[in-house]
This record gives structure tokens, sequence and C-alpha cells, in this order.
């Protein structure tokens, strides 16, 4: 009976730990972009790029250090752990040569923030997709 107990939980840990790590990039709706690269991607998060492929602004947004999904995204996006992107942010601020993006609290939040403004671009969880953001990468 213990062992059975045991294997349910391991599979419900899995089957969470799956879920979890689906992201998805999104973009406004009414933006003109359709898709991205993961390097373009990794680009606008590590601050190398302030402009979308087309040449119109963008404007990253992250959800919170310690998030799994965040953990997950960068390594994922631009092979870095949390160590790494922590020591990226620190040399990045020190020599003035960029800042780390906004942080929200949770993929509604960054879902709802980018709805009405094309010039934003963030990772929610697949789940929270709905008509008001485009995907424009799938991170698997």
């Amino acid at each position: 009976m213990i062992r059975k107990l045991l294997c349910c939980l391991m599979l419900a840990l899995l089957a969470s730990a799956t879920t979890a790590a689906e992201l998805v990039v999104v973009v406004s709706a009414h933006s003109t972009i359709t898709t991205l690269r993961a390097e373009q991607v990794a680009d606008i998060f590590l601050s190398e790029a302030t402009r979308f492929p087309d040449g119109s602004e963008v404007v990253a947004l992250d959800l919170p250090i310690g998030s799994p999904l965040r953990d997950d995204f960068y390594l994922k996006v631009a092979n870095r752990t949390p160590a790494l992107m922590k020591a990226y942010w620190t040399k990045k601020i020190f020599t003035g040569r960029g800042q780390p993006p906004r942080e929200l609290p949770n993929s509604m939040a960054v879902r709802k923030l980018i709805a009405d403004n094309p010039t934003l671009i963030g990772y929610i969880e697949r789940s929270a997709l709905d008509g008001s953001v485009r995907p424009v990468l799938v991170v698997h």
C-alpha cells in the first residue's frame, strides 16, 4: 500500500514538473511580431537588444527571482543558471550597461500588462494563454 502511494506521489510530482516547464514567450495580439528565435529572445531579455527584428522598440517583462518558471526560462532560452544570471546582471549594472527586466508576480500579471502594449514581451505558462497575447516562441 505504501509503495503504491509513493508511486502515485512520484507520478503527480513528475506531472506537475512537466506542466510547470511549458512556457511560451508572448507579445500583444496587437503586435506585428509573429515569431522569434530563441537567440533573439535571449538577446532581448539579456538587454543586448532593445528592438524587435522589425525595428520597433521592445521591453522585456520578467517573473520574480526564485520562480521556477523564471529559472526554467533562462536555462532553456539563454543557457544560464540562476547563479549565472545573478552574476550577469551584477556586472551589467556595475558597468552601467543595462538593467534587468521589470519583474511581475506571475504569468497572469505579465499577460495582462502585455495585452494592450505591443512594445512588451514576456514569458508565461502555456496554460495562461488567451486571445489577448500571441505566442512567438514555445520554450521546450
